[in-house]
Order: structure tokens, then C-alpha cells, then sequence
């Protein structure tokens, strides 16, 4: 989607305007009764420009993510609809590096799967084909960062948040294999322990179906891939509050990726 931010509504515009000083602030938006209603489109209007804000400063798009793709994590924020959301290459985290709990607001993490995309893709053009465009998977880590105090939003809040989204860790690619990718377990652990349990099949019940989703949902948006890029499918397991100590996620035949998370040190 593209937008124009000199074209925006006003009340579209202020949510932008309380989204980018949240984050940049690390201080949530509280419910004062003022917050502007927005319907789930101008949300997605709201997002595309929040996140051409970011290009502005930058940043440069790595791909898309899911939302709302498992039970477990549709009860936990009480939705029902699966959700799209922007990533930029500043918020990933190289494998093993530190991330430091002062630099967001209130992390939660999420085991996931990672696909890569092997070449460019419009999701508006209606000969494209998601699915035969990746070329590869990994095991992944989401940390998600509401701009919302408590963590509280609707389904168009979220979205004009941008998911949440906030910093993400990718494993080592693995040659796609579609039917290896069902019921596998997904453990995370901290400091060696494990402290969550799912399995892919809690993605959309397979993680390929989530490619499905999302190229309808990226064509109504005019979401537009890139050859390299990454596309999260969305949590195997309830969010969980970010701990420190050493995090992350194993999944069997596809591997590991974890980072050092400190709570407080150099942004």
C-alpha cells in the first residue's frame, strides 16, 4: 500500500503522530478517551505510514509478517482475524548477538517460522504464487513490543501498530520441504531450560497455509516482496514476556536461534 503522508486524514495522522513518539519515547499510549477510532482500513493506511517514516529515517523493508496465525495467541489478545504487519533490517537481531530489554517497552517473544523469499513478488499481481517463491525456512524468533499500555488494543489499534512488531532473529536457512514442516515441536527455552511448548501445526494448522493468507491479504494491501526478503509466519505458542538470560527457539530437523538478552547496557 502505498500513502501518501502529506494526503493523510487528521485523526489518521494523529495516530501516527502517538505511534512514533511511543516507540521512540519507549512510554505507552495510555487510553485517555481521545485515541481516534479507525476503521481496519485506514489502520493499514496508519501502518504504511508509520512505516514510511521509517524508510525516511533508513531503514530498508526485509519483509512481512503474521499475525493472529495460531489459537493460542488469537485468545491471548482476543481477536480473530489474521493480521499482516512490516519489517524493516533494523530490527533484526544476527543470531547470538545481545539485545537489551531498555531499548523497548514491554518485549514479549514468540517461537516462529521463517520462510525466504527466492524472488520478487507483487501479491496484487494475480499470477503470482507465494508459495513456489520460497526457496527457504528457518527456525525464528519474533519479539513483539505493543505501543499500548498493558498490552491492551483492538484488532485495528494493532494493526496501525504495526503488529507490534519490534525486533526479530532468524536461524540458518534449510532447503523448503513442504510436508516436513507439519506437527513438528517448537520448544523455547532460556538458560537451557524450557519454558514453552507448541508445534508448527498451531500455525494455521501448517505453516505453508499462512502464505495462502497472506497473498490475499497482500493483494487487497498491495504488498509487494522482495527477492531475499522474510516472511514470519506467525507465533507456534503464546507470547511470554521477554526474559534475560540466554533465549531460544529449537525446533527439530530445522534447528536453533537464540540471542543474549541483557536488561539494561548499550541501545
Amino acid at each position: 500500500m502505498t500513502v501518501d503522508t502529506a494526503a493523510l486524514a487528521p485523526h489518521i495522522e494523529d495516530v501516527v503522530d502517538r505511534l512514533e513518539r511511543a516507540e521512540t519515547s519507549r512510554t505507552p499510549v495510555g487510553d485517555d478517551g481521545t485515541w481516534p477510532a479507525l476503521t481496519l482500513d485506514e489502520a493499514y493506511t496508519a501502518q504504511a505510514a508509520l512505516f514510511a517514516r521509517r524508510t525516511a529515517r533508513g531503514e530498508h523493508e526485509a519483509g512481512l509478517k503474521l499475525g493472529f496465525t495460531s489459537a493460542a495467541k488469537m485468545r491471548q489478545m482476543g481477536v480473530s482475524d489474521l493480521i499482516v504487519g512490516r519489517l524493516s533490517a533494523a530490527m533484526r537481531i544476527a543470531e547470538g548477538d545481545v539485545l537489551y530489554r531498555t531499548a523497548l517497552i514491554h518485549p514479549r517473544v514468540e517461537p516462529e517460522v521463517v520462510f525466504r523469499v527466492a524472488r520478487d513478488v507483487d501479491l496484487a499481481d494475480p499470477d503470482a504464487d507465494l508459495a513456489s517463491s520460497i526457496d527457504a525456512v528457518a527456525p525464528a524468533m519474533e519479539i513483539i513490543d505493543s505501543r499500548y499500555e498493558g498490552f491492551k488494543f483492538d484488532l485495528p489499534r494493532v494493526v496501525a501498530d504495526n503488529t507490534s512488531a519490534a525486533r526479530y532473529v532468524t536461524g540458518a536457512w534449510m532447503p523448503l520441504d513442504p510436508p516436513a514442516l507439519g506437527n513438528l515441536a517448537v520448544t523455547l527455552r532460556v538458560d537451557g531450560r524450557d519454558t514453552a511448548f507448541g508445534s508448527t501445526s498451531a500455525i494455521l494448522g501448517h505453516p505453508m497455509r499462512t502464505l495462502t493468507r497472506l497473498q490475499a491479504l497482500g493483494a487487497r494491501l498491495g504488498l509487494r516482496l522482495k527477492a531475499g526478503a522474510v516472511v514470519l509466519a506467525g507465533a507456534a505458542t503464546a507470547a511470554v514476556p521477554l526474559p534475560v538470560g540466554h533465549v531460544e527457539v529449537a525446533i527439530p530437523t530445522l534447528g536453533r536461534a537464540g540471542i543474549r538478552v541483557e536488561g539494561a547496557g548499550h541501545e
